[in-house]
């Protein structure tokens, strides 16, 4: 199984296709996702890359980490668990007192 990468400092124009193409050089890509705002529709200058083995997910980190893109010296590394969060409590219920 491959490994999953974080991409962070992204420029806000980057697409998902470019962002494939840009870990492509480094190895086969099983995905890539530039995480969007919901609200602004745009992207919010981060993303996920899976590499389709661990040896291509440590180059792809050597080679692209610190490297400018797009103006942007991006952040590459291997990305964390994702954290379960609480949903809020403070929904907006009409509540009365």
């Amino acid at each position: 199984m491959g490994k999953k990468l974080y991409v962070g400092n992204l420029s806000y124009s980057v697409t998902n296709d470019e962002l494939k193409q840009l870990f492509a050089a480094h190895g086969a890509v099983v995905s890539a996702d530039v995480i969007m705002d919901r609200e602004a529709g745009r992207s919010k200058g981060f993303g996920f890359v899976e590499m389709a083995t661990d040896a291509e997910a440590q180059a792809a980190i050597a080679a692209l980490n610190g490297q400018e893109s797009n103006g942007r010296a991006l952040t590459v590394n291997e990305a964390r668990p994702r954290e379960e969060r609480p949903r809020g409590g403070f929904g907006g219920g009409n509540r009365r007192y």
